[in-house]
C-alpha cells in the first residue's frame, strides 16, 4: 500500500483539549497516523495535515451550550470540507458537560447536520476502569454519581443514569443498547439497532463493559455518519477502515525527538491528580504552590513561580491542585469561574514564559488547564506519539519549533503519572 498522503478517513471533535489528546491516542494506538488540532485549523496550515484522522480539539464542554453547537458545527463543516467519511464527536468517559447539556445539544446538532437519524452515545473505557451497563456509568466498582464526580467544582454529576441525563439534554427520543444486544456481536446489535430506530429512538446509550464490547460496537457501526462517546469507543474504528483497505502501512506513532528543559503543571483538583502531586511531594522533589486566593489579591504569583524554578536544577512541579474541600472554600471567596480562570491563565502566563527560558518539554494536568497552556504556547498542531497511560500519549507540537507535550485529563494516569511522562518525552524520537 502506497504511503503517499491522504486525505483524512475520520474526522473528530473534542470538547476538550485533554479529552482530544485521549482520543488520538487510541486511533494511533489502532494505527492511524493522527494529528490534533488546537481549535479549527487555520487556512495556513491545513494543507500540513497529513494524517489518516483529524481530531479538532474545542474548549466547549464548559460554555454556554448554544456556543458549543456552534463552534462544532463550524468544526463539522471544516471536516466534511476535507472529506472525513465519518464524524466522531468525543467527550469525557465521565460524561460530563454543563447542566444545560452540551453532550445532548451538540450530538443532536451534528446529527442534523449530517442528515442522519441515529448515533450511539458510549462513554465507555474499560481500561480506566468507565464502563456502562443497563446504561448506568460506573467509575471503577462505583456508580458515577458515587465516585467523586459529583463534587466536581465544574461539572458535578449526580445521576448514573445515562439515558435519563441524555434525555434530559435533548429533543429526540433516547433508548438503550442494552448489553444483551452488544454480547451477541456485530449482527445483534444491528437488529437491535434497527428497532430501536423503528421505535423513534434518534440516540442509544450503548453498554460496554470489556474492550471486546467495543470493538465489536465499532465495526456494528462502521455505517453511522456520526458516533458519540469517549475514546473506548474509538478503538474498533481503526480496523473498520482497514479491512476496507484505506489505512496506510506506516508507523503511526512515530514523533520527532525534543531537547531542553522540563516542568510539570497540575491544575486539576481530581482525586488522580492528587494523588499524583502527592506522590510528587512524598518524594521530596521541588514544588511550588500557585494560590488562587493570592492571585485574586495581586501577588505575583506568576513571578514567584518562575524565581522558584530557575533556583532549581530539577524538574520542578507547579501545581494549584487542591482537595474538594479546599476547592470549596476558595471558590465561596472567589466563585468557582473566576478562581478556575485565575489558575488556568497564571500557569499558561507560567509555560509560555517558561518556553523563553528554554523549556520545552511540558507535561500538563487537567483539561482546561492543557487547553490554558496550549493556547498560551500559541500550538496550532499536535502530532501524536506513543502512549504514556491509558488516554494519554506524548505529543509533539507543529509547525515551527517543536515543544513536546503530555496533556492530561485529572482523571487520568497512576499515581507515578508525572515522571512516567517525562521520561516518555526525553525519548521521544528515540528508535524502538
Amino acid at each position: 500500500m502506497s504511503n503517499a498522503p491522504a486525505r483524512p478517513l475520520l474526522g473528530c471533535i473534542a470538547d476538550d483539549f485533554t479529552g482530544a489528546t485521549d482520543l488520538a491516542n487510541m486511533l494511533v494506538r489502532g494505527g492511524m497516523r493522527t494529528v490534533q488540532s488546537i481549535g479549527i485549523p487555520a487556512a495556513d496550515v491545513a494543507g500540513q495535515l497529513d494524517a489518516d484522522a483529524i481530531v479538532i480539539a474545542l474548549k466547549s464542554r464548559t460554555v454556554p451550550a448554544i456556543d458549543a453547537v456552534k463552534e462544532s458545527l463550524e468544526a463539522l463543516r471544516w471536516l466534511r470540507e476535507r472529506g472525513c467519511e465519518q464524524i466522531f464527536f468525543k467527550y469525557c468517559s465521565t460524561f460530563d458537560s454543563t447542566p444545560a447539556g452540551n453532550i445532548g445539544q451538540v450530538s443532536e446538532a451534528l446529527l442534523e447536520a449530517l442528515d442522519s437519524d441515529f448515533t450511539l452515545a458510549c462513554p465507555a473505557f474499560p481500561e480506566n476502569g468507565r464502563t456502562v451497563f443497563r446504561g448506568h456509568l460506573f467509575v471503577q466498582d462505583q456508580l458515577l454519581s458515587e465516585s467523586g464526580m459529583q463534587h466536581h467544582p465544574l461539572t458535578p454529576m449526580t445521576d448514573a443514569n445515562l439515558v435519563r441525563v441524555l434525555q434530559a439534554q435533548t429533543r429526540g427520543k433516547v433508548g438503550l443498547l442494552r448489553h444483551d444486544s452488544v454480547s451477541g456481536g456485530v449482527e445483534s446489535i444491528r437488529a437491535r439497532i434497527a428497532r430501536l430506530r423503528a421505535d423513534g429512538v434518534r440516540m442509544a446509550v450503548a453498554d460496554a463493559v470489556s474492550d471486546a464490547d467495543l470493538h465489536v460496537l465499532g465495526e456494528a457501526c462502521a455505517d453511522l455518519a456520526l458516533l458519540t462517546g469517549g475514546s473506548g469507543l474509538a478503538l474498533g474504528l481503526p480496523d473498520n477502515f482497514r479491512r476496507a483497505g484505506k489505512l496506510r502501512d506506516l508507523d503511526a506513532a512515530h514523533v520527532p525527538a525534543v531537547e531542553g528543559g522540563e516542568v510539570v503543571l497540575a491544575g486539576s483538583a481530581s482525586q488522580a491528580t492528587n494523588a499524583q502531586v502527592a506522590t510528587w511531594l512524598q518524594a521530596g522533589r521541588p514544588a511550588f504552590r500557585v494560590d488562587p486566593l493570592a492571585l485574586a489579591a495581586g501577588q505575583p504569583v506568576i513571578e514567584e513561580a518562575l524565581a522558584f524554578v530557575a533556583d532549581h536544577a530539577q524538574t520542578v512541579l507547579i501545581y494549584a491542585t487542591s482537595t474538594p474541600d479546599e476547592v470549596k472554600a476558595v471558590q465561596r471567596e472567589l466563585g468557582a469561574e473566576r478562581a478556575g480562570h485565575l489558575v488556568e491563565q497564571a500557569l499558561g502566563q507560567i509555560a509560555s514564559r517558561l518556553r523563553d527560558t528554554d523549556v520545552r518539554r511540558f507535561v500538563v494536568a487537567g483539561g482546561e488547564t492543557s487547553g490554558a497552556v496550549v493556547q498560551a504556547l500559541n500550538i496550532q498542531l499536535l502530532q501524536i506519539g506513543a502512549q504514556i497511560d491509558p488516554g494519554v500519549p506524548a505529543c509533539v507540537s507543529m509547525p515551527g519549533e517543536p515543544l513536546a507535550l503530555a496533556l492530561k485529563s485529572g482523571n487520568f494516569g497512576g499515581a507515578d503519572f508525572f515522571d512516567k511522562a517525562l521520561k516518555q518525552l526525553a525519548l521521544a524520537g528515540a528508535p524502538a
